[in-house]
């Protein structure tokens, strides 16, 4: 009985959430990575891998142009080996491209312009952008979206709405000047702000009424940890009349999803500010423990639409991530990029060595800390 329940349990975990975690980073890995091997094809570099995962090889093939696609045994990432790497971070291998012949040393990426080795590492994070706008405007083209009109049904009494005199039936249409279109719009503008007096505009009785509001700061708890939003204390109307579903063209649906995806752009930065300001807690920062945990959530509660979705938000986070001005990521190679553009020439080998180094110290205390803090939450749940 014990042996069948550890195996039922372990098929349990692999299905429930190691399959949908792993379709959703490798989907978003690969396509960043992919962003990058295109790119780099494209300015004439020979790509030697293309790696999705670290370490032992599991599997792979070779295509015609010489370059080696293998998924690895640790999926906790990937990466895009050109001519002239050192490594899997794109370091420049100065023993490798003193052996070259000069044909090869002319298709390896050191040898690239300042501008076509930026358009490459650049090519990553774009590509997890536009990952995102797609998603989001497939789903609105192909599915629509169910849109409750921001109508208000009840007002809590003592809460942020009943001092700023909103009332029962008022229908939201302008939040500190955004238009507001959706019941979802109001949380949003409203969740961002807490603490801010904001100049609001309801319709009431055929009337136009401003008001002045200010949202009050709660803390929730969310499956990714504790979340400080700003709330008014209003219900959503009920009535099947402020429902609806809104249909897109093909060009709003692609204007949707550059929407869409600049909100999680925005509401990250606005996150770091405030978590740099402490203003925030650090308990949002999230590792593949959290992530697994929040993909088998998702994928048992709303399917592969909603584990799509997911990945969007992932993809926009990554491609977020990887334009931070460390040396490991991709920010940190432009910022070099950068630096060689204003000086005319690149940085010696010793200094590039120096900031990969601090990079990495970098990145791996970030991992060490956000897995700590999935260990935290998840024990947390027990």
């Amino acid at each position: 009985m014990d042996i069948f329940g550890s195996v039922w349990h372990a098929g349990s975990f692999l299905l429930g959430y190691l399959l949908p975690f792993l379709f959703v980073l490798t989907l978003v890995v690969f396509v960043h990575e992919l962003g990058h091997f295109l790119v780099g094809r494209w300015c004439g570099v020979d790509v030697k891998t293309f790696s999705i995962g670290f370490g032992r090889e599991l599997f792979g093939f070779n295509d015609r142009h010489g370059t080696r696609w293998r998924f690895a045994l640790i999926p906790l990432g990937g990466y895009v080996k050109f001519s002239g790497d050192a490594d899997a971070a794109s370091s420049p291998d100065g023993d490798a491209l003193v052996g070259m012949s000069r044909e090869e040393r002319e298709r390896s990426f050191p040898a690239q312009s300042i501008g076509e080795r930026a358009a490459i590492v650049a090519a990553g994070p774009i590509a997890n952008f536009l990952l995102a706008i797609l998603i989001f405007g497939a789903t609105a083209y192909f599915m629509g979206k169910p849109t409750l009109a921001p109508r208000v049904d009840s007002v809590t009494v003592g809460g942020a709405a009943a001092r700023a005199g909103l009332q029962s039936g008022d229908l939201v249409r302008l939040v500190d000047g955004r238009e507001i279109k959706s019941f979802s719009d109001l949380q949003r503008a409203i969740s961002i702000r807490p603490g801010e007096t904001l100049p609001v505009t309801v319709e009431r009785r055929g009337a136009t009424i401003a008001l002045s509001v200010t949202p009050d700061l709660v803390e929730t708890s969310s499956p990714l940890g504790k979340q400080r939003l700003g709330i008014i204390g209003v219900q959503a109307s009920a009535k099947p009349e402020d429902w609806s579903t809104q249909h897109f063209s093909l060009g709003e649906s692609v204007l949707l999803g550059m929407s869409e995806t600049w909100f999680v752009v925005e509401r990250t930065y606005d996150y770091i500010a405030k978590l740099i300001k402490g203003k925030e807690s650090t308990d949002q920062l999230s590792g593949p423990i959290r992530i697994a945990q929040v993909s088998g959530m998702v994928a048992s509660s709303g399917g592969l639409l909603a584990l799509i979705n997911l990945a969007a938000l992932l993809s926009v986070s990554i491609g977020l991530m990887n334009l931070f001005p460390v040396p490991m990521l991709d920010g940190g190679h432009l910022l070099f990029y950068a630096i060689e553009a204003l000086r005319g020439k690149p940085l010696s080998e010793r200094a590039q060595e120096i900031g990969f180094r601090f990079g990495l110290g970098l990145v791996l205390m970030l991992m060490l800390f956000v897995t700590w803090n999935d260990l935290v939450h998840v024990r947390s749940l027990l």
